[in-house]
């Protein structure tokens, strides 16, 4: 079978371009060209939706008060920051932004020794009075904070201090700087207990793996983006259901509409140049039912996560010989379980962090954020919670009934009136492609425009200037993914939206420790 993608965009000579990958990425860069007259073809591996790693789960329906309630599966529930300011723009156009869920407080569990404790931080900090980068001092004035510390976390105070200014003073995304075989623990592992609990808690939450295996380029472009420069940068707000019947289908709907196309179940296996640009070869198995096909395109996205960029771009002869020069980001498992509850705890913010002890990482009372599950929750006065466990693997690699149990023992440690009343629990395990973010040089880390003309990339884990993570720095390198495709139509491109500047405080602290660092370097050279 083979697809010369024949129908011109109107008023192009060039044939529609063709997207590999219908996740997050592929689907915003896809829109953005159906938008300005140049409908893209869609190819998405998945059989069942498009929507990538905001896609998976498992859907759950139980009965109460008489009447069925349905809650669509996830990957996990997501968030939009207060710096995702290209993604807010995109689902305000559409008309989706004053449906999210505003967040209200973020708490810190932490169980060691058979003592759980409890200290809610995310208010502290958004509303802290004292301005950027000095905004978590206010944490220090609060009792059950000030209760968690011992006399040796107070001594490494300084410490801590003095990582925050060394990442106030580095940017490794501008300053392209890898900090080649640095990790996180290198900056923190002589720390308190306590204080390392907090910083890896944050980590996981965040960057989803340990301190050990975080890179350190990737722990200070997280701390700046999300909290150092501005305190309404870790303000967000939640989907209220699935992102996927959320934002992607209409999406997706859209993209259909305006002559574009996305087919689901076709894996692109191998890309090959042509004197007429390329021909992408994909796959798919239909009830079992094996068929190829192949298009002709001059030009073509490429939106798939980066093990699976990796994997088509060494196997492509197209691309093989200069991807064998790139180095791709991690790809990391995860797990998540949702578990239903017929008693709601007395305690403690909507989300927030578990350390010490727990095998999970974070947690969300879904019941106080998502519509659905507020509702079973009104008619059962019971509750439901999500957990997500981001390793190590060994855990994530046990049956699903134990990742269950021991989920269900930990949330009943943090909250023992819960215990007796469960309902239902699901869990799953998400595959091995959440990226683990790192910087790389221009000369290793694929960016939006590749070494291969005809052939631009979007997704969080490429190289590009904005220091933003995750589903901005997907929107962003989607659009300008787009733009290059658009500039080849003669079309106008999309505006990119910056980041809010630091506050003002934060901007005089970074030019102050970049100077220092500068005079560093020229004595070292001396």
């Amino acid at each position: 079978m083979v697809d010369t993608a024949s129908r011109d965009a109107p008023g192009s000579a060039r044939p529609p371009p063709v997207v590999v990958g219908g996740g997050m990425a592929g689907i915003v860069a896809a829109l953005h060209l159906a938008e300005r007259g140049v409908p893209p073809l869609v190819l998405e591996a998945d059989p069942t939706a498009p929507g990538g790693r905001l896609a998976g789960g498992v859907d759950v329906v139980l009965d109460a008060g008489g009447q069925p309630f349905r809650f669509p599966g996830e990957h996990g529930i997501h968030a939009i920051w207060g710096q995702y300011r290209n993604l807010t723009a995109l689902l305000q156009r559409y008309g989706l932004y004053s449906g999210l869920i505003p967040a209200h407080g973020q708490e810190w569990i932490d169980a060691r020794r058979g003592r759980v404790r409890y200290a809610e931080l995310g208010s502290a900090v958004i509303h802290s009075p004292v301005p950027a980068p000095f905004h978590y001092l206010p944490m220090f004035i609060r009792p059950r904070f000030l209760a968690m510390l011992g006399p040796r976390d107070y001594l490494y105070l300084p410490a801590v201090l003095a990582t925050i200014l060394v990442a106030v003073g580095t940017d490794p995304i501008g300053e392209e700087l890898p900090m080649a075989g640095k990790t996180m623990a290198d900056l923190t592992g002589d720390w308190s207990p306590t204080v390392q609990a907090f910083i890896g808690a944050l980590a996981r939450s965040g960057l989803s793996d340990y301190p050990q295996n975080v890179p350190l380029s990737g722990f200070i472009a997280f701390l700046r983006f999300y909290t150092l420069l501005r305190r309404d940068s870790q303000a967000f707000s939640y989907f209220p259901t699935a992102p996927v019947p959320y934002m992607i289908g209409p999406w997706v709907d859209r993209i259909r509409a305006l002559g574009g196309a996305v087919h689901l179940g076709r894996r692109v296996t191998c890309l090959e140049q042509t004197a007429d640009g390329w021909r992408v070869t994909w796959h798919a198995e239909p009830d079992g039912v094996r068929s190829a096909g192949t298009i002709l395109a001059q030009d073509v996205v490429l939106a798939v996560d980066a093990p699976a960029a990796a994997q088509l771009l060494a196997t492509s002869p197209g691309t093989a010989a200069a991807a064998a020069a790139l180095r791709y980001p991690g790809g990391l498992p995860t797990g998540t379980i949702r578990l239903w509850w017929g008693r709601r705890p007395r305690r403690g913010a909507e989300a927030g962090l578990a350390s010490g002890d727990f095998i999970v990482d974070n947690f969300f009372w879904l019941d106080r954020i998502q519509p659905a599950f507020a509702a079973w929750a009104a008619v059962t006065g019971g509750s439901a919670v999500e957990v997500q466990i981001y390793g190590p693997p060994d855990l994530l690699d046990q049956p699903e009934e134990v990742l269950l149990a021991r989920a269900q023992l930990d949330v009943e440690r943090a909250y023992p009136e819960l215990r007796g009343s469960l309902i239902r629990g699901v869990a799953w395990r998400n595959p091995a492609v959440h990226t683990l973010f790192a910087v790389g040089t221009a000369a290793e880390h694929l960016g939006v425009m590749t070494p291969w003309p005809g052939l631009v990339a979007c997704g969080d884990w490429l190289r590009h200037p904005v220091p933003a993570f995750f589903l901005e720095r997907a929107t962003v390198t989607a659009l300008a993914a787009a733009n290059a495709v658009l500039a080849a139509h003669d079309r106008a491109p999309w505006a990119i939206l910056p980041p809010v500047a630091p506050e003002p405080l934060a901007q005089a602290v970074e030019r102050g420790i970049r100077r220092l660092r500068r005079t560093l370097r020229a004595a070292r050279g001396r």
